[in-house]
């Protein structure tokens, strides 16, 4: 099984890449410790450079991944322009049958609607299956990160455990197979 956490906060190491993190662990506990983690902060030099090597491959090793995290602060009730420019790398369906899930972090609950409106459909675009609720984050609660993801998933657990099923059954040509 292969999970990324794709992090599109400015700021290097942010809040938002501690919660991805809370959410890959929280999902994929036997598999945590081989999460690939890109924090889009430290490729802001080339992540608006046309073509990119060095962003060709990070976008081919998310590409790759049975299960993806994508996180953002909230700008302006939407994703971050940091994380829009990464995904822009992406043809439509480019995705095609990666289980993704959206979490987004927020000041206030105005914007809490942000993820389901804005990113979601977005990983969806991009061909991911997004089985479950997204999951918006108040930073105010920081401090009761790993019971918020818990509350969360406890929420979501129908579809929770049917990602839990799904990741890790893909074949080498990354079709989903049955039983």
């Amino acid at each position: 099984m292969y999970t990324s956490v794709v992090v599109g906060n400015p700021k290097p190491n942010s809040r938002t890449l501690s919660l991805a993190r809370a959410v890959a662990r929280a999902l994929t506990p036997d598999h945590f410790e081989s999460t690939f983690e890109l924090d889009l902060a430290l490729h802001t030099d080339e992540i608006f450079s046309w073509p990119s090597e060095s962003m060709a491959a990070l976008s081919d090793r998310v590409a790759a991944s049975n299960l993806l995290i994508v996180a953002t602060p909230t700008y302006k009730a939407s994703y971050s322009g940091l994380l829009k420019a990464f995904l822009d790398r992406y043809s439509h369906r480019a995705l095609h049958n990666t289980l993704a899930v959206a979490v987004m972090t927020g000041g206030g609950m105005d914007h809490a609607m942000s993820p389901e409106a804005h990113l979601r459909p977005l990983l969806i675009e991009l061909g991911a299956v997004v089985p479950c609720a997204s999951l918006y984050f108040l930073t105010s609660r920081m401090h009761e990160m790993d019971a918020v993801v818990e509350g969360w998933l406890a929420e979501n657990l129908l579809a929770i455990t049917a990602l839990r099923a799904a990741v890790g059954v893909r074949s080498e040509a990354g079709q989903v197979t049955v039983g």
